[in-house]
């Protein structure tokens, strides 16, 4: 016997049923997802945050920070802020990975591949990180922030990867 599932009258009324278009779209939901992630940020600086995507699953997330084991910038100071290094300038000068990083690494490491993926991250790559998604087989980046690196622009648009700002 078949039977059928009816919402209640009351229920419509109340507004207990959600509207199908007040859910976000895609895009917004993993970038507010990556906002949070952000939240687990040990830099100093800057809390970034990144998600990658693949078939509308997440496949692996990153925040920047120290790597493992080591200690945060938090405990030791950050070398960026002794050394005077400017925004976008001497990335090798840092404790920390970024988000986008973190993600590809944490993808490798648990043996999912990001060919074909989605990045969502607050803030635009940085040239580093764009080499590392060009190469991870990343086809499309979502950001809600700018990075000022036009190297970085320059080589996904080179790579064909859609960069999308929200």
């Amino acid at each position: 016997m078949k039977t059928e599932l009816t919402i209640p009258k009351t229920a419509k009324k109340s507004g207990a049923v959600e509207k199908k278009d007040e859910r976000p779209p895609w895009d917004d939901y993993f970038l507010e997802i990556a906002g949070v992630v952000a939240k687990r940020s040990t830099c100093l600086r800057r809390h970034v945050g990144a998600v990658l995507v693949r078939d509308r699953f997440i496949i692996s997330t990153g925040y920047n920070g120290a790597p493992t084991g080591i200690r945060h910038c938090a405990e030791v100071g950050c070398l960026r802020a002794l050394y005077n290094v400017p925004s976008g300038e001497r990335h090798e000068l840092c404790r920390g990975l970024h988000a986008e990083q973190n993600a590809i690494i944490q993808a490798a490491l648990h043996g999912v591949s990001a060919k074909g993926a989605t990045l969502y991250c607050t803030n635009h790559p940085c040239s580093i990180c764009a080499k590392m998604l060009i190469n991870a087989g990343v086809i499309r980046v979502v950001i809600s922030n700018d990075y000022n690196d036009p190297l970085s622009k320059e080589m996904l648009s080179e790579a064909k990867i859609e960069v999308i700002v929200r």
